[in-house]
């Protein structure tokens, strides 16, 4: 019998998670120039104003994302990646789920993301917009660029 899904907060000191961290950089390489590339490493993702989750399988890492705080009122998505086994069984949407619902808890009004316009992160954008996102323009420190779709969700 296969384990329910079990989203953790944290996991930065583990291997596994530096694997699936490090897959993530590289797919985003394979879709986007560097200049065009948002993803946060390692360091990024162990600042205080960044919460990090994993998601288990039992003992097999299946994916992870971050909550970003850009202020007390605006939070963006980060670090979404589904290990590959494992994509179409729902992950990214128990990520999306938990993020929201973090988002609502923390008092958050708007819940903002950017991902790559490349036809690579399709399923990404669909994913998004099944949960309510819109497409908006840049927000935070991000600029218009053709490789980037910027999308965000008024939690209200």
């Amino acid at each position: 019998m296969t384990a329910l899904p079990e989203i953790r907060e944290g996991g930065l000191d583990l291997a596994e998670v530096h694997a699936l961290l490090q897959t993530h950089l590289d797919t985003m390489a394979l879709h986007s120039p560097a200049e065009s590339r948002h993803a946060l490493d390692l360091s990024g993702l162990r600042v205080a104003e960044v919460t990090f989750w994993s998601v288990w399988e039992g003992d097999a890492l299946i994916g992870c994302g971050a909550l970003k705080e850009l202020s007390s009122e605006h939070g963006e998505i980060k670090s979404m990646h589904t290990a590959a086994a494992h994509r179409g069984k729902g992950v990214a949407g128990k990520i999306v789920e938990h993020a929201i619902a973090t988002a609502k808890a923390r008092g958050y009004t708007r819940l903002s993301l950017e991902t790559g316009s490349p036809d690579g992160f399709a399923a990404a954008r669909t994913l998004y917009a099944r949960y309510g996102f819109t497409e908006c323009g840049p927000f935070g420190d991000y600029r218009e660029d053709p490789y980037s779709v910027f999308m965000t969700l008024e939690l209200g």
